[in-house]
């Protein structure tokens, strides 16, 4: 059987004497995906991140809260460290919104300056972003 590349079909592999062979690697590289759009994949994402929105406390809900925060001064004024978990909105650093957080920790002030609970790992949490506050010192007030 004679075919139309039978006189090149068993010559040997070129060789070429000015550039090296290149390796698997180099070779499977040249196949890789191509991003045209730099960042778009991460642009998109972005984009679709849901982020939650600040609720609103009512004035009832926020009587409450103001009192939970008195009591907690209450006790630190008696020279107590609370434990409490705090609710708090977090903003989101790229996005309007954010979201609800869950903090757990030993109070050891109040700064006025910042108008902000300090905890004994020196977090603060500013009382703006407060949602709730509950522990084991407002169960004995409150009923939730």
């Amino acid at each position: 059987m004679s075919g139309k590349y039978d006189d090149i079909l068993y010559l040997p592999h070129h060789v070429s004497p000015t550039r090296k062979r290149m390796t698997m690697a180099e070779r499977a590289a040249q196949f890789s995906p191509f991003a045209a759009l730099a960042g778009y994949d991460e642009a998109v994402w972005e984009t679709g991140r849901v982020v939650g929105q600040r609720l609103e406390l009512s004035e009832d809900e926020r009587a409450v809260l103001n009192r939970k925060l008195q009591i907690i001064l209450a006790a630190l004024g008696r020279g107590e460290q609370p434990e409490v978990t705090v609710t708090y909105f977090q903003p989101d650093r790229k996005k309007a919104g954010g979201e609800y957080v869950s903090y757990i920790g030993i109070v050891k002030g109040y700064k006025e300056a910042e108008n902000a609970l300090a905890f004994a790992d020196e977090t603060e949490i500013p009382l703006i972003s407060v949602f709730d506050l509950d522990g084991k010192l407002l169960k004995e007030y409150f009923d939730d």
